[in-house]
């Protein structure tokens, strides 16, 4: 590793530069996303990045750095978090609906419900995503690629996969 006054590969550097970087950024990032906790993580997250990567970033370059990466990390936290929060609502509301079945029946639904909601648990997190919106908010293909950045091709085999995982952990109820 490079190791000049000027690297931020030098301890000495990087320290002065964190101290004068870290509040902005995390003020920077806690204004955009409104979490103060989070903020504090990403700014953590962002500097860890920038240490690994200290020799591939040049010092004039290293601000503009760790700005992308705490923002591209809060995005993605909070898509995360997006998914997360419609999934827990879906099976809240699945599990608080009412109905006139035997006791039976209704342990029986528990249960799949149950299988159902670790078998999507156990999704990666772009399948997870990609299931929910298709098929919780009726989302098409097309609308989720341009949601996503991607190809309609890769959400149609993301979409393939979580099926397939699906249908192997719960059976061809799906």
């Amino acid at each position: 590793m490079p190791n000049n006054k000027n690297s931020t590969c030098n301890q000495k550097v990087f320290d002065q530069f964190f101290k004068s970087n870290s509040k902005l950024l995390r003020n920077y990032i806690y204004y955009k996303f409104g979490d103060l906790d989070l903020a504090e993580d990403i700014v953590q997250d962002a500097f860890i990045k920038l240490w690994d990567n200290c020799s591939k970033v040049p010092l004039d370059k290293a601000k503009s750095y760790i700005y992308t990466i705490a923002t591209n990390i809060g995005i993605s936290n909070t898509r995360h978090q997006k998914v997360r929060f419609k999934y827990k609502d879906y099976i809240t509301h699945c599990s608080r609906d009412v109905n006139n079945e035997s006791p039976e029946f209704i342990l029986l639904e528990q249960e799949y419900l149950e299988k159902l909601k670790n078998a999507i648990a156990d999704l990666s997190e772009r399948q997870r995503e990609v299931f929910l919106l298709n098929r919780i908010d009726k989302k098409t293909y097309k609308e989720i690629a341009e949601l996503s950045g991607v190809s309609v091709k890769a959400i149609e085999k993301l979409m393939h996969k979580a099926l397939l995982s699906l249908r192997n952990k719960i059976g061809n109820d799906i």
